[in-house]
């Protein structure tokens, strides 16, 4: 039972613990500016990693949370992937932080950049995979029990099993964001970006509103959480 357990958190988790959506590379307003020539987007995301990795890591070092802090900063150049970044840990337990070509070349700017790496190293310095991890097993452990008392068959109690470790692992994945959100505007304004002007794509981003379940919060709450965590580092 404990193998089929973990094999349910491990679907329930795939795909949704720790990728981070951005927006299309849609035409944009005159506020958020145009998109960047290759080089100069290149470019771009280079100087942020530079500047942003060793500040998530002095993060991550000071908050005695994770292992390890060292930073591995990828780039999914597999054809025709999305706009996209995620992060998580290698088969040595390094935290891994993915950029898609398409990300990239759709930033508007290095701020946009520098708050999505800040964000996604946050996922990391907060522990939110094993956190996610944690609560897909006892939701998992939970739902078996309960199927397995109310008389199901083995079928049905794998299914509940596998329903418990997706509502699990998503029960708190909205605070996670925020708190990511929070985090990761941090980073970025101790990195030296402004996070108030990288948060831009987000208007350029399709609302995910407040469903049941769903993996990220309002676009208004994740900018509001933006904007408090600057007043409340700058006074301003």
């Amino acid at each position: 039972m404990r193998l089929h357990l973990l094999l349910v958190v491990s679907l329930a988790l795939s795909g949704c613990v720790s990728t981070y959506p951005v927006p299309s590379t849609r035409p944009t307003t005159a506020t958020t500016g145009p998109e960047q020539p290759a080089p100069v987007a290149v470019e771009n995301f280079l100087a942020v990693v530079a500047r942003v990795k060793p500040v998530a890591e002095r993060y991550c070092r000071e908050r005695h949370v994770a292992q390890n802090c060292n930073f591995r900063i990828v780039v999914d150049d597999r054809p025709g992937q999305p706009p996209n970044a995620f992060q998580t840990v290698d088969s040595f337990n390094r935290p891994v932080i993915g950029f898609t070509v398409a990300l990239i070349a759709g930033a508007r700017n290095q701020d946009e950049l520098a708050f999505v790496l800040g964000h996604e190293a946050a996922h990391h310095v907060e522990g939110h995979i094993p956190k996610r991890q944690d609560q897909a097993m006892s939701s998992a452990i939970l739902a078996g029990i309960l199927a397995q008392a109310g008389g199901l068959s083995p079928e049905e109690v794998k299914e509940a099993q596998t329903l418990g470790a997706q509502v699990g692992a998503r029960s708190y994945s909205k605070d996670f964001e925020l708190q990511a959100d929070a985090l990761g505007a941090e980073i970025a304004l101790m990195a030296g970006y402004d996070p108030v002007r990288g948060i831009a794509f987000f208007d350029r981003l399709p609302d995910p509103g407040d469903k049941f379940l769903g993996s990220h919060p309002p676009n208004a709450a994740r900018k509001a959480t933006v904007l408090a965590t600057v007043r409340r580092l700058t006074g301003s």
